[in-house]
C-alpha cells in the first residue's frame, strides 16, 4: 500500500481541538486524558458514558453508527483540528466486522466535514492483525510494508477510506499499529492488563499458586510484545506534528518482546506468590463461575465495584495466552522517523497494576491476604 498523502504539515498551537472517538476504551482514554494534561482543548466520544473520573475534557455522548446521529452529536466538536480514531465494534465474523467499523469512520469523518471542522490531521489505529496475527504463524518482525493478506480484515478497508478522504479533503493521516495496549479503562473487557490483573489477583485470594493457564508451548517459547497505553497516546501527539509521520503507517510497541514463562516469574514475585507449573485451562469456560468470588473481593478489598461481565473479555485472554506462534514487530520505521519512547514491559506491567491497586479497581498486591486456605472451595 502506498504511503502517499498530501503533505499537509501540522503543528500544535492554542487552536488546537482534539477529538478523540472511542474514549472509553484503553486507548482512546489514556489519549483523551494525554491531551487534557496537555491544556489542550480535548473531547472524547463514546457511545457509553465512560466509566471512572472524567478530568480536563468534555464527554460526548454519540451513535457514530447512525450518520445523523454522528452530525448532532459532534456539534460541540465543529471545530476539531485533531482526530484520534479509536472506536470500534466486535464480531466474530471477520468479514461482518468491516461494514460497522467503517461506518464508525466514515461517518465521524462526513460529520466533521458537514460541520465544517478544520480538521488538520487524523490518527487511526490498527494492530497485528494488519499482518495476520490472528490466524496463526506471520512473518516477524512484521514491517510496515508487509503485504496485506486475502483475508477479510476492517483494517483495510478503514484505512482505504482514510486516505481517500484525507486526499480530497486535504488532511494528514498517520496510521499507529500497536499490539496488547495496557493500561487504564474501566468497563473495557478486551484488556490484557485487566485479565492479567483480575487472574492473578484470585489466584492470591485463593491461597493458590500462580499458574500460566495458557498453552505450554505459549509459555516457554513465544516472544510477545505490548504496547504501553501512554506510550501510545504520546505517539498519537508525535504522530500529529511531525512532517515525517504525514501518510505514513508505524508499528509502536514498549520496543522490548517477553516470554510468558520471564513474565509469570515477575508476576509471582510481585504478589508473594509461589510459581507452579503452567495448566492449560480455558478461561472462556472457567472464569465465568468466578462471579461470586470476585464479588467477596469487591465487598473484602474495598473495590469499586464493576460489574463482572465488564471485568474481562476471557476469550480474549484465551486467544492471546495460547498463541503459539512469535508476535514480534519491527520499530525501525518509527525510529528513523523521531519516536524512540520506550518501556521495559515487565516493569510497566507492574507499575500499572499497582495503579490499579491505587484506584482500588483490583486489590493491591502488597495488601493482599489469601481469604481461603490454600486447596479450600470457598
Amino acid at each position: 500500500m502506498n504511503d502517499a498523502s498530501p503533505a499537509v504539515e501540522t503543528s500544535a498551537d492554542d487552536s488546537d481541538a482534539v477529538l478523540v472517538v472511542g474514549a472509553g476504551g484503553v486507548v482512546g482514554r489514556s489519549v483523551v486524558e494525554h491531551f487534557a494534561r496537555r491544556g489542550v482543548r480535548t473531547r472524547g466520544a463514546s457511545r457509553r458514558t465512560p466509566q471512572g473520573p472524567v478530568s480536563g475534557w468534555d464527554h460526548l455522548p454519540v451513535d457514530l453508527s447512525d450518520a445523523d446521529a454522528a452530525v448532532d452529536g459532534l456539534r460541540p466538536a465543529a471545530d476539531t483540528t485533531r482526530l484520534a480514531f479509536a472506536a470500534y465494534v466486535e464480531h466474530a465474523d471477520l468479514a461482518e466486522q468491516i461494514a460497522p467499523n467503517v461506518a464508525l469512520l466514515e461517518n465521524t469523518l462526513d460529520a466533521l466535514d458537514r460541520l465544517g471542522a478544520p480538521l488538520r490531521h487524523v490518527t487511526l489505529y490498527q494492530g497485528m492483525k494488519y499482518y495476520g496475527a490472528h490466524l496463526g504463524r506471520f512473518r516477524t518482525p512484521a514491517k510496515e510494508d508487509d503485504p496485506r493478506l486475502m483475508v477479510p480484515n476492517f483494517y483495510y478497508d478503514q484505512e482505504d477510506l482514510l486516505r481517500e478522504r484525507a486526499a480530497s479533503r486535504g488532511f494528514a493521516l498517520t496510521v499507529l499499529r500497536p499490539e496488547a495496549v495496557i493500561g487504564y479503562a474501566q468497563g473495557t473487557p478486551m484488556n490484557l492488563l485487566m485479565a492479567i490483573g483480575t487472574y492473578v489477583s484470585m489466584t492470591k485470594e485463593l491461597g493458590l499458586p500462580l499458574r500460566f493457564p495458557g498453552a505450554r508451548t505459549t509459555y516457554d517459547g513465544v516472544f510477545y510484545q505490548m504496547t504501553d497505553a501512554e506510550l501510545l497516546a504520546r505517539a498519537t501527539d508525535w504522530a500529529g506534528t511531525a512532517p515525517a509521520a504525514a501518510g505514513a503507517a508505524f508499528n509502536v510497541t514498549n520496543g522490548d518482546v517477553v516470554r510468558w514463562s520471564h513474565l509469570f516469574e515477575r508476576l509471582a514475585d510481585h504478589y508473594d506468590l509461589d510459581l507452579a507449573e503452567p495448566q492449560s485451562m480455558e478461561l472462556a469456560q472457567v472464569m465465568p463461575s468466578r462471579e461470586d468470588l470476585w464479588q467477596r473481593m469487591v465487598d473484602r478489598h474495598g473495590l469499586v465495584d464493576t460489574p463482572y461481565a465488564d471485568l474481562v473479555d476471557w476469550r480474549f485472554a484465551d486467544m492471546i495466552l495460547n498463541s503459539t506462534w512469535d508476535n514480534v514487530s519491527s520499530l525501525i520505521k518509527i525510529r528513523q522517523a523521531g519516536f524512540s519512547e520506550c518501556h521495559d514491559s515487565a516493569d510497566r506491567l507492574v507499575e500499572l497494576l499497582d495503579d490499579l491497586g491505587r484506584r482500588r479497581i483490583l486489590p493491591v498486591p502488597a495488601e493482599e491476604r489469601p481469604a481461603y486456605p490454600s486447596g479450600s472451595t470457598p
